[in-house]
């Protein structure tokens, strides 16, 4: 006898995690089968005495930080409330980095974000948690991050200050940060240097003129949140990015346990490219020297799918990004082929705004019909049922 999802028809319109006939919230019910029959299009199941449970949407584990991450958290919970983002916290910049120094609490930044874009409450108060002060004692600082860091002295630890401020907010999902080490980012050039600090990579690399050869975190091996495992091990679907490769991605597969995770898992795993190559960080890259890095600070095995924009960019963005030593990113598809990853490629660029970024929503339908097109397949035989994917 196995545990297995099997959808439960509540209205007729489309479900966006399955292409059946479902309720808009892709609502399951998890049961012990016994036997099933199709009526139509809808599967109707009759469940045994063991208990059932109903959750929304697929277990999805979402692994980064930054604007890359939380603009994919504002597509995503609108398919699902089974949504943990699992966020970097090597950051030492700006108003987290004069958090993190005179309070000695982790970074908040990323992690406000994230709270920011999973919250469901009226829209002042995401206009509040993203106010900065543009004077005095507290200019640049953001109202959340100073919330956070007084939860955090309520608390008595930063990852339950963060699960306070998720009820605070109503979040759909859980924030986790990826470890409670006080972490700093070590970048090495090709040529030999280094610099310690994720706000001064930066510079050293235009100082230094060469790509990054990798990254470390000091001290290295810190332990993973428990909770941050557990989410990996029983997501249905695991994505890395979008987001900076090298200061938002990376850092969270340094920890120890994560790219462990996530090459042992059975979830889908997909790498989501950036739309544009990062200065100061990833000038002159392509798609697939982004997951020849991701694939060298992790493991060979744990990225299954790359996701990449195929909607062009308007020339006039085009060309300030390329002022500033940026460029859309190429897609080189037969190199991609040869590390063994399979590609897709759809329009994901927002089409309005002032920076090159993605659509929160084209981007979580793309990740959603991914998945529901890759989904488990049902099989039957006597009075069991299994799955496969």
């Amino acid at each position: 006898m196995y545990n297995i999802i099997i959808l439960s028809a509540k209205n007729e319109k489309t479900c966006i995690a399955c292409p059946l006939p479902f309720c808009v919230k892709a609502c399951y019910t998890t049961f012990i089968i016994e036997k099933y029959a199709l009526e139509g299009e809808i599967p109707m199941v009759y469940e045994s005495s063991a208990s059932s449970r109903c959750a929304a949407g697929p277990k999805i584990a979402a692994i980064g930080g930054g604007t890359g991450l939380s603009t994919m958290l504002r597509g995503l919970k609108k398919y699902t409330d089974r949504l943990t983002a699992i966020v970097t916290v090597a950051d030492d910049g700006g108003g987290s980095g004069v958090l993190r120094r005179e309070m000695g609490i982790l970074p908040p930044g990323d992690v406000r974000q994230c709270m920011q874009a999973l919250a469901n409450t009226e829209p002042v108060m995401e206009q509040l948690l993203g106010y900065r002060f543009p004077e005095g004692q507290l200019k640049g600082q953001s109202f959340g991050n100073l919330l956070l860091a007084a939860l955090n002295g309520m608390a008595g630890s930063f990852e339950e200050a963060v699960a306070m401020m998720g009820q605070v907010l109503a979040i759909s999902g859980r924030v986790l940060p990826v470890t409670n080490a006080d972490v700093q980012l070590e970048a090495v050039f090709e040529n030999g240097a280094r610099v310690v600090g994720e706000s001064h990579i930066f510079n050293a690399k235009k100082q230094q003129d060469c790509r990054i050869d990798h990254v470390e975190l000091l001290p290295a091996h810190p332990k993973a949140l428990p909770d941050a495992l557990d989410a990996i091990a029983a997501a249905d679907l695991i994505l890395l990015g979008p987001g900076s490769l090298y200061t938002s991605i990376i850092p969270n597969l340094l920890v120890d346990g994560v790219a462990e995770a996530i090459a042992a898992s059975d979830a889908q795993k997909i790498y989501v490219c950036n739309i544009m190559t990062q200065d100061g960080e990833t000038e002159g890259y392509t798609a697939a020297d982004h997951l020849a890095a991701l694939l060298r600070h992790g493991t060979a095995d744990m990225v299954e799918l790359c996701l990449a924009n195929s909607s062009p960019i308007p020339p006039e963005l085009a060309e300030r990004y390329r002022a500033e030593g940026a460029e859309a990113l190429t897609v080189d598809r037969e190199r991609i082929a040869q590390m063994g990853i399979e590609l897709v490629e759809r329009p994901l660029a927002s089409p309005s705004g002032d920076f090159a970024r993605h659509d929160p929503d084209a981007l979580a339908s793309a990740v959603l019909d991914i998945y529901r097109a890759r989904a488990v397949h049902i099989y039957g035989g006597g009075e069991s049922y299994r799955i496969e994917k």
